[in-house]
């Protein structure tokens, strides 16, 4: 798995790939509800080594940012249809925008009740929100999508850094929560540069953060750090939307989630807030990147750190056994194992003998 990693490609997935990915992943994940459940699917595609076995094992592979919104496409027309519970709204572009829209239009149609449909907006809207303000990366969110049943969701996003030419993934699963929010984040590295409000070690900057707005002091504490020294190296936004800190003021939310919700609150608020946060206020919040996968530098050599090959060795386990007992014919099956393993190379060699 130290070969994947997430170059940005553009264009479209040929007709034929996509119609054949449809047909493979049809029997292979209705098996996987019926012999584990729903729930079980959900936590397989909340985590990112899964997920790009999945799209490889279809057909998609190579490994770039298209296998992430071109495996979305396939679930959405699998997964939105009368033989699954189970339902996908989002996607890229225009299609992430319409995903409130989605949502609501799938769960009239599924029944779901009015407090899991309110919980499952709120859940796109926070993690949309967490991964293109709260955390600071230096990739922005073009691709958003959310599968949900009536008890559980996961949202699978993806942001791109074109200075660089790389996608970076994004996994959430079942918690409506700004602090430690992801089951996993996809990256070929690791960023130097990176405001972090959803780490646990940030949990004191986003109190400060929500007790400035709260008490209105943002405007004056924003205006005293401009004359600082350390505002030279600081990097403080010039445009923050003052109108949306003046709303979320005289809403007063109870708690980060509610005030990064409000429309406006965006990147230049966050960083402009944290910044105040630590220059007036002493209140560090996180500077690491939470990036839990990289599979350009985890490698077999161990440096810097070694690949977590006993996650990885699940994943292909489960895989195998799902492809093998799979109602397809035992070309395709071969087909789809032969992907598997050359997506490990560490273990195709082995597999071969």
């Amino acid at each position: 798995m130290d070969s994947i990693y997430l170059p940005l490609h553009h264009g479209k997935a040929p007709h034929w790939l996509l119609s054949r990915m449809k047909k493979l992943a049809k029997p292979l994940l209705l098996l996987i509800v019926d012999e584990f459940g729903e729930d079980e699917l959900l936590k397989r595609l909340s985590d990112p080594v899964f997920f790009q076995c999945l799209s490889n094992v279809l057909g998609f592979d190579w490994n770039s940012s298209g296998s992430t919104t071109v495996l979305t496409g396939v679930l959405k027309s699998v997964l939105n249809t009368e033989d699954f519970d189970i339902r996908i709204a989002g996607g890229k572009g225009k299609n992430a925008v319409n995903t409130v829209n989605e949502i609501e239009i799938l769960s009239e149609k599924s029944e779901i009740r009015e407090k899991s449909l309110k919980e499952i907006v709120k859940a796109s809207r926070l993690s949309a929100k967490i991964d293109s303000a709260a955390l600071q990366d230096g990739y922005s969110l073009y691709h958003h999508c959310i599968i949900f049943t009536k008890k559980n969701w996961v949202v699978v996003q993806q942001g791109m850094n074109e200075d660089i030419g790389l996608a970076r993934r994004y996994h959430h699963m079942g918690k409506i929560s700004a602090e430690e929010p992801h089951s996993g984040i996809i990256s070929q590295r690791f960023e130097n540069s990176v405001m972090d409000l959803t780490s646990r070690k940030s949990r004191d900057a986003r109190k400060t953060i929500l007790d400035v707005v709260n008490d209105g002091t943002y405007r004056f504490d924003f205006s005293k750090i401009l004359s600082m020294k350390a505002y030279r190296e600081s990097m403080i936004p010039v445009r923050v939307d003052w109108k949306a800190l003046e709303k979320a003021y005289n809403l007063q939310p109870e708690n980060f989630e509610d005030f990064i919700l409000i429309r406006g609150i965006g990147k230049s608020a966050l960083r402009a807030l944290a910044l105040i946060s630590e220059l007036v206020y002493d209140t560090e919040y996180s500077k690491k990147d939470p990036a839990k996968f990289s599979f350009a530098l985890g490698g077999k050599d161990g440096v810097p750190f070694p690949v977590d090959r006993e996650a990885y060795d699940e994943v292909i386990s489960f895989m195998e056994s799902a492809v093998r007992q799979a109602e397809i014919s035992d070309f395709e099956k071969r087909g789809m194992l032969e992907k598997l393993f050359r997506s490990i190379p560490s273990r195709s060699k082995s597999h071969q003998e």
